[in-house]
């Protein structure tokens, strides 16, 4: 396919720390990828060994951003999409899982890990129809990176803005809550917001330890957040059935081995009118 966007030429180039674990090589690394680090890979093994089902919660969210993906595109009709927090590229990238479906959709990914910056380009292989992009910004600039997508995204039509994973990096909940609103703020009734957040109200002992052990290997720190706080999240908005659930257990696919167990990940998707 070819690659129309000239984000990864207008980027300088990347800096990568191979001495901390970064949160893209680190996921990549829980999800069974190569794109990672020994360090990446030595601190992963630490936190599995504190909790083993960090594997099962990394999964879970991969298959929420396909389903959740796939019902804005074939049910919702959104053929833009705002992927803030992209990660490093794997299978069933947000633009493939979209553009199977529509190949008109139109993909803008936005990430600061350099790691993602140097692979950007496989993030770009749009189908002829549609167009990809790729910011390499933080999503604690709502600012830049909503000028920025209007190069490929029309904020006039409704755009879903995915946010997986990516605001447990902001701390604290005022800032949080002001990022999210004025990413919302931008885009026209008929959008979409669909988040996903790690929790501790699953097995709460061993998720809390495994994110300070995370927390103390130099990597960007992350927290935890309850059901009731991620909701909060979707105020002002449709939130849509079956609400803030674990991603295992948002609109699984059917399947012969009964209901999938919770994870320490909770997700929703919700309608702005």
């Amino acid at each position: 396919m070819e690659d129309r966007s000239p984000a990864a030429a207008q980027e300088p180039l990347a800096t990568i720390d191979t001495t901390v674990p970064q949160p893209a090589r680190f996921w990549d690394y829980m999800l069974g990828g190569k794109d990672n680090y020994p360090i990446d890979r030595e601190v992963g093994e630490q936190v599995l060994k504190t909790f083993p089902d960090l594997r099962d919660a990394a999964r879970a969210d991969r298959g929420f951003l396909i389903r959740a993906v796939t019902y804005l595109v074939r049910d919702a009709g959104i053929r833009q999409l705002l992927d803030v927090g992209t990660g490093l590229p794997t299978v069933n990238n947000t633009h493939q899982v979209a553009q199977r479906t529509a190949p008109d959709c139109r993909i803008v990914y936005v990430d600061n890990d350099p790691m993602v910056l140097v692979h950007a380009r496989a993030l770009l292989t749009s189908t002829p129809e549609g167009r990809t992009d790729y910011l390499h910004a933080d999503v604690r600039d709502p600012e830049r990176i909503l000028d920025e997508a209007a190069r490929t995204l029309d904020f006039t039509q409704p755009v879903a803005l995915m946010l997986l994973g990516v605001i447990n990096y902001i701390l604290d909940n005022a800032e949080a809550h002001a990022i999210v609103n004025r990413l919302l703020d931008a885009l026209p009734s008929g959008s979409y917001l669909a988040m996903s957040h790690p929790t501790a109200e699953v097995h709460a002992e061993a998720i809390e330890a495994s994110v300070q052990q995370y927390n103390s290997s130099g990597a960007p720190p992350i927290r935890t957040r309850s059901r009731q706080e991620l909701t909060r999240f979707f105020d002002g908005l449709e939130l849509l059935q079956p609400g803030v659930v674990s991603c295992s257990l948002w609109r699984p696919d059917h399947s012969d081995v009964g209901t999938p167990a919770e994870v320490t990940q909770y997700c929703g998707v919700a309608r702005k009118s």
